[in-house]
């Protein structure tokens, strides 16, 4: 399907979500909606025509082809998909500028005997798709990387809400200010939100609705505007 990328950005393509948070389905990418995310993903994580970008991410699943392969194509930036291996990562992503992991993903590169002596200098990581914990950035900004914690959904983004990390300091910061069931969602927003009842309602450019967008999750806002997730709301408990 990569192959056809040029008409996927004209035409619009189907897209299943992942079920990490729901029931998978299937949502259709306007072209509208592809060109906003593009730009959104290419300015948030710094990607140019320069830039190399190593992707392990299912292709089936916004992660994999909206995070960064797509928009990195559509200006002619170098990509390579590969299958994830967490033995051989370490030498496939050498040379690449950007890659994008699940935190799964992380968790099997963490448990690899190689990971206290990888230097991941000039690497920028963006992770999302489900829950990244803070244990996960703080192990990848150790190695080096630049760390993007992001939340986004199929329906909007997949480069919605998030925080870059480039030191321990920083890390620090926003870890204190967690509550204490609360995992971090990001502070830099590229789409418009609310929340009713204690749920995240979005809406904008990079959404495929035109209407605000009920997600479901249940976050809150401390007073430096940094986005916090505390779980999935009941079937009802969003209304």
């Amino acid at each position: 399907m990569i192959n056809n990328w040029q008409t996927l950005l004209r035409q619009g393509f189907e897209l299943q979500s992942s079920g990490t948070t729901d029931n998978a389905k299937i949502l259709f990418q306007t072209p509208e909606k592809l060109a906003a995310a593009n730009t959104v993903a290419l300015e948030s994580q710094g990607i140019t025509r320069h830039s190399r970008v190593l992707t392990v991410c299912s292709m089936n699943h916004a992660g994999g082809m909206l995070a960064q392969t797509l928009p990195a194509l559509s200006i002619g930036a170098y990509v390579d998909i590969q299958a994830f291996n967490a033995y051989r990562f370490w030498q496939d992503v050498r040379g690449f500028t950007h890659t994008h992991l699940t935190p799964t993903h992380c968790r099997m590169l963490m448990n690899t005997r190689t990971f206290a002596e990888v230097d991941l200098n000039g690497l920028f990581i963006t992770c999302g798709s489900n829950i990244v914990e803070f244990d996960i950035v703080e192990a990848f900004v150790r190695r080096g990387a630049t760390f993007m914690c992001n939340w986004g959904m199929t329906e909007i983004g997949p480069i919605a809400i998030n925080t870059i990390f480039d030191s321990l300091d920083k890390l620090d910061h926003y870890r204190q200010q967690a509550p204490d069931a609360g995992t971090l969602m990001g502070d830099r927003y590229y789409c418009d939100y609310k929340i009713e009842h204690g749920c995240l309602h979005v809406k904008g450019a990079i959404c495929i609705y035109a209407d605000w967008f009920n997600t479901q999750d249940r976050v809150v806002i401390n007073n430096e505007g940094t986005m916090y997730y505390l779980g999935r709301a009941s079937a009802d408990g969003c209304l």
